[in-house]
This record gives C-alpha cells, sequence and structure tokens, in this order.
C-alpha cells in the first residue's frame, strides 16, 4: 500500500507537537490513518490526506480550493475530506487541516468496532 512517506512524517510531527498521547496508526482507506483516541484523524494517501472535521465546517471547508468530499456511493460523507498534497506544501497550510481535525477530535464519536 503506498501512501505520501513524507507527508506521513510531517502529519506526525504536529500531532506529536500538539501533546497527543493516544495515538495509533494503522494502514486503512489506501492510506497511513492516524488514530487519536480510538478515532479516524486523518488519513494519508499517496496523493491527498483524508481530513475528519467538524460537520458544521464541513460546506465552508469544500470551498477551499483542492478540497474533495470523500464519497460512498456517490454520496458525500458529511466530516470526511479530502485535501490535495497539492495544498499541503507548506507548513501553515498542513498544520491548518491537521489542527482542525484533532480540535473536532474529542467530541467526535469513536468508529464501530
Amino acid at each position: 500500500m503506498a501512501y505520501n512517506e513524507t507527508l506521513a512524517n510531517r502529519v506526525r510531527e504536529i500531532i506529536a507537537d500538539a501533546g497527543e498521547e493516544n495515538v495509533e496508526e494503522k494502514t486503512m482507506f489506501g492510506g497511513l490513518c492516524f488514530m487519536v483516541n480510538n478515532k479516524i484523524c486523518v488519513a494519508v494517501k499517496k496523493d491527498s490526506m483524508l481530513v475528519r472535521l467538524n460537520p458544521n465546517l464541513y460546506e465552508q471547508a469544500l470551498e477551499k480550493e483542492g478540497v474533495t468530499p470523500m464519497a460512498r456511493q456517490g454520496t458525500g460523507m458529511k466530516g470526511y475530506i479530502f485535501v490535495s498534497d497539492e495544498f499541503l506544501q507548506t507548513q501553515p497550510d498542513l498544520q491548518y487541516w491537521v489542527k482542525l481535525a484533532l480540535q473536532f477530535n474529542p467530541i467526535a464519536k469513536a468508529s464501530k468496532k
């Protein structure tokens, strides 16, 4: 399973700098998923990053350049977006998306086992 290892390392550093302790890395979604407190937070793929964010910010996020919805059976999954790695090149841009995911994580519902 190929994913952008450089991007994964950058994400790993941001999560560590945020002081998150309960972080697990799993292969899923065709890439490397960072689970924080047993919840999906972000996932790094070959040319994009999946971001789990507050559903109230979903529509606003879709207006940003390089953002596409995560779709299941043709329907967008509110609260999950993909950001093209082309728009994650600078540290502030990457931090913006990872921090949005980390801010939502404490109130996000845990994934079903």
